[in-house]
């Protein structure tokens, strides 16, 4: 990168540069020395509401404001230009509030826990805490330098141990609570416990709690719990050794980390039970000021859908469930379909295929060639198993295979075959569907491969061509002789059906979800350990352990040191394979003796701890709650404090403000999964009454994505950006060759990365931030151009030099009044800023100050520029640009810092124009302009219109026919 002196001298005709111009030297000087003092004075640290403050003050919660950014998780490559977009444009929004009166608490912290450390650490042997560690002291390095307002006391890492042991005790919060769905909340699992020991509440199966063994007792409690175990189809990598979560798996069914087999298959993991909560998080988004695309996301990924379940009798016994939107297309299923996973599959299967004449005729196409359905069916389990959801949800081709069973249809008493198919997933409704192919296209295509019947049930258009026939219609082809349902619409056919189906037995309406519970398990190292243990040898009526909540003097528990931090690998193939998890291997570790349990019944004194730890998304359920009170050890947040910073401000708000942080900044890649997780965490704790606040963040800003060109030679390598060189002819060329340019995201892979420590150096911070603020609107994407951030150097040079002779240092202020226009001008510009600034316009606002500062240079090129406009214009300019704005208030002298002084209030009597200039329309041309003053009538601004030289000679002393005055705005002459 060019050293920034040449640059300066370049800009100087290649004069030596005057020894106090504003330059990116000077700029790092004077910055160091503020962030240096900010540091010492403790000027960002904000306190909490404890009674009085040192002088004698208490916090009003009307002017508090709790302003928070998605954190980072700190990364070994360090920030890029990319990272800082909101974190800069919350610090502009925090310096402007402490400057309109406001009490603001800021922090960072840093999202620790996750898989590219442990990665290093299994590569290297370095323990993920320090590289962790470093990659922290380097981000907040990086951070600092931007000069951000942080309150540095409440940073937090979700790896500190007096974090985790908090997100730990959280946990066991979740576990030991389960949703009472009357009450539709959260409570103790020891109040659902009381209910059953009292019978005040039935068990499912309507038996007696009290003949129950106690670990028959702990297993039906179990199955309430918000927090459980449960066998779940996962991601399993063979060769990578570890579950992977959907994000984590390529379209195509291999591990994005090196592209290896990827297979579905159940593994007993923790389980979140998030569904319990569906229609509260789907219904409070009403209730919270997001982005609506946001919450369109929120609500397509719970996928709440009113419809029936249908049981269809199967052999064996069995009944399948089906979940359906449509029942009133219930005549038209002429096959069921499950999921490969079902686990009613392996209970159905007859030994043998059907013998020609038995009843049922068999298809060749149907069995895939297969000796007996058990082999036709793990063939096609194994064939699927690779297949990521996504594949199987967009594949055009249609596989399945007969599993050799027949159900029954309800409404017909018609037998239908029963397949197994990919297009089906466990992870949504039942696993299982009844197939209308008339009414649905994906059923249309299965059905057509196999040669399967097709019965509409509701009548198409008459000028309808296509296949399945997915719209509104009457009913056909829909009656027995206890029903019919032909000629209804599609809302009345769906009542009268679902009525039938319950008086039988047959069915009930039901909401369903696509929301899954949240799958809680990792087989990593690098996570917050589980705080249970288990039996050691099982329980005493010959089932799997059930896990044991340690008490809390217990926590944290604490990672142990291993000496391998990599999970056991197999054969990539080995889709039989089961999981074994770093911590698995430290024996010493996992087995303990204690006394968990109270009764004798249940008194074992060799435990076994759970050896998978904690996703990475746990930490960051709760963060914005630790921020509040980061070295209370003895609760995770006090109960007042957090009543100050998220309490609901029914009086603000209105009657239903659910609380919650007040401004919360990131991505928009998180708004489904974090945000959701956040919210139910926080739900719980709510329910549980640990918090006040029922949502986490009461507004969300999502700011845009700062982009980049990378460019690649003719081989398609990427070639370095920054040296690439752009011709005269508009082409690009490296090293004399010519390239292809692209744009896209900031990344190392595409070796167009910028550093802010490569800009800081180059240009000093204000500019880097003045910058990233002023190319666009903060919640739009805009592309990073470097050449472009010497505009932004060139303004704050001006701004300098208003203040500060360049040859000798002086100030070159003045006393003296200033004239009316720039009166008016610092007034606009005031009233301009205060309104974009807490709108985060911030590139208007910057746009409104430089048009101030461009007036001033040209109204006192000699210097004198009017005190009573340099300060407001030093005022404005402080929340972009804080440590040039700080360095102007002192050599303007003021001893103390601007953080808090009074941000300019403009007057109203300077922002009423004087005058006001009408252009004048003739035979509906403008012709001429006339000024009149901003109070005259529309008499007086006709009067001047026909008075004007070139109105009258347009006329030619005729009298208009008519003159329209729009007041304000135009004045139109009809000859």
């Amino acid at each position: 990168m060019t050293a920034q002196p040449d640059v300066a001298r370049r800009e100087n005709g290649g004069a030596a540069v005057p020894p106090y111009r504003y330059t990116a030297a000077l700029a790092n000087e004077i910055e160091a020395r503020w962030q240096d003092r900010w540091e010492a004075e403790g000027t960002f640290e904000t306190p909490n509401p404890s009674g009085p403050l040192s002088d004698g003050r208490t916090l009003d919660p009307a002017e508090k404001f709790y302003l928070m950014d998605m954190f980072p998780y700190p990364s070994g490559a360090g920030l890029h230009v990319g990272h800082p977009l909101g974190f800069i444009g919350t610090d502009v929004l925090g310096r402007f509030l402490r400057m309109t009166g406001r009490t603001v608490l800021h922090t960072m912290g840093f999202d620790a826990f996750g898989l590219p450390a442990e990665q290093y650490a299994v590569q290297t042997g370095t323990h993920p805490r320090t590289t962790t560690e470093a990659n922290v002291e380097r981000y907040r390095a990086q951070i600092r330098r931007l000069g951000l307002a942080h309150d540095k006391r409440r940073s937090v890492s979700t790896t500190d141990v007096e974090f985790y042991r908090w997100t730990q005790w959280i946990f066991l919060q979740i576990h030991g609570s389960w949703f009472d769905r009357a009450a539709n909340r959260a409570r103790p699992i020891t109040e659902l416990e009381a209910e059953f020991a009292a019978g005040t509440r039935s068990l499912p199966d309507g038996g007696s709690w009290s003949e129950l063994s106690r670990p028959q007792q702990d297993r039906v409690l179990d199955s309430y719990r918000l927090a459980y175990l449960a066998d779940a189809p996962v991601n399993w990598c063979p060769a990578l050794g570890t579950v992977l979560s959907n994000e984590e798996v390529t379209a195509d069914g291999r591990s994005e980390r090196g592209n290896f087999p990827v297979f579905r298959r159940n593994l007993r993991q923790w389980m979140m039970r998030i569904t319990a909560y569906a229609d509260r998080l789907a219904d409070d988004l009403d209730g919270v000021d997001w982005p609506d695309s946001v919450k369109a996301m929120q609500r397509n990924w719970i996928g709440r859908s009113q419809g029936a379940t249908v049981r269809f009798a199967a052999p064996g016994g069995n009944a399948i469930e089906v979940f359906t939107t449509r029942p009133d297309t219930l005549f038209g299923a002429t096959y069921l379909v499950l999921a490969p996973e079902h686990p009613l599959v392996d209970a159905i299967l007859p030994a043998a295929w059907p013998q020609p004449g038995t009843g049922e005729e068999l298809d060749g196409r149907w069995t895939g060639g297969a000796e007996t359905p058990a082999d036709a069916v793990a063939g096609y389990r194994s064939v699927v198993a690779s297949r990521s959801d996504l594949e199987r949800q967009e594949a055009r081709d249609k596989t399945g295979v007969f599993t050799g069973a027949w159900a029954t249809n309800p409404v017909n008493g018609e037998p239908l075959p029963v397949f197994v198919a990919d297009y089906v997933l466990m992870g949504y409704g039942t696993g299982a569907i009844m197939a209308v192919p008339g009414q649905d296209q994906r059923d249309w295509d299965f059905a057509t491969v196999f040669g399967l019947p097709i019965t509409r049930t509701v009548q198409p258009p008459e000028d309808f061509d296509g296949q399945a026939y997915v719209g509104a219609g009457a009913a056909i082809n829909s009656a027995n002789d206890e029903i019919s349902l032909n000629g209804l619409g599609v809302d009345e056919a769906k009542s009268t059906i679902i009525g039938w189906l319950a008086e039988r037995g047959d069915g009930e309406a039901v909401v369903q979800y696509k929301l899954r519970d949240w799958l809680f398990s990792r087989q990593r190292y690098w996570g917050e350990p589980f705080p249970v243990a288990y039996a050691a040898g099982g329980e005493s009526d010959g089932g799997p352990s059930i896990p044991r909540a340690l008490p809390d003097s217990d926590l944290p528990v604490l990672l142990p040191d291993v000496d391998d931090y990599s999970p056991k690998s197999f054969a990539p193939d080995d889709r039989d394979s089961s999981p074994e998890s770093p911590l698995a291997r430290a024996t010493e570790w996992t087995t303990f003796s204690a006394d968990l349990d109270s009764d004798d019944e249940r008194a074992w004194s060799e435990y076994v701890r759970e050896t998978n730890t904690m996703p990475q998304w746990a930490g960051s359920c709760w963060y914005h709650l630790r921020y509040l009170d980061p070295t209370n050890d003895q609760r995770f947040v006090d109960p007042d404090v957090e009543r100050f910073w998220l309490g609901p401000r029914p009086d603000v708000f209105g009657p239903a403000d659910p609380g919650g942080v007040d401004l919360y900044v990131g991505g928009v890649e998180h708004a489904v999964l974090h945000l959701l997780y956040a919210r139910f965490w926080q739900k719980v704790l709510f329910d549980l009454g640990h918090v006040s606040a029922s949502e986490p963040f009461r507004r969300l800003f999502n700011q845009g994505y700062i982009q980049a060109w990378a460019y690649t030679d003719a081989r398609g390598v990427y070639v370095p950006a920054e040296e690439v060189v752009e011709g005269p002819d508009g082409g690009f060329t490296w090293n004399g060759e010519p390239v292809s340019r692209e744009y896209g995201k900031m990344g190392k892979s595409l070796r167009n990365v910028v550093t802010p420590d490569d800009m800081c150096a180059a240009y000093g911070a204000d500019t880097f931030r003045l910058y990233e603020m002023s190319t666009g609107p903060m919640e739009a994407s805009r592309p990073w151009s470097t050449r472009d951030v010497v505009g932004s150097q060139r303004f704050l040079q001006r701004v300098w030099r208003l203040f500060v002779d360049e040859n000798d240092g002086s100030l070159r202020v003045s006393d003296a009044e200033p004239s009316d226009d720039t009166l008016r001008l610092l007034h606009r510009t005031i009233d301009g800023v205060r309104t974009d600034f807490p709108s985060l316009h911030y590139n208007t606002g910057a746009a409104k100050l430089i048009e101030l500062s461009n007036h001033l240079t040209k109204a006192y090129p000699d210097g004198g520029c009017p005190r009573s406009v340099a300060e407001p214009l030093v005022l404005m300019l402080a929340p972009l640009c804080p440590h040039l704005a700080e360095e102007l208030w002192s050599k303007l002298g003021h001893t103390s810092t601007l953080a808090y002084a009074d941000f300019p209030v403009a007057d109203p009597a300077l922002l009423v124009e004087e005058s006001v200039e009408y252009p004048i329309q003739v035979k509906g041309k403008v012709r001429s302009r006339v000024t009149v003053a901003a109070s005259a009538g529309e008499d007086e601004v006709r009067a001047a219109a026909l008075a004007d030289e070139k109105v009258v000679e347009l006329l030619a002393g005729a009298e208009p026919r008519k003159v329209i005055v729009v007041p304000g705005r135009l004045v139109n002459v009809v000859p």
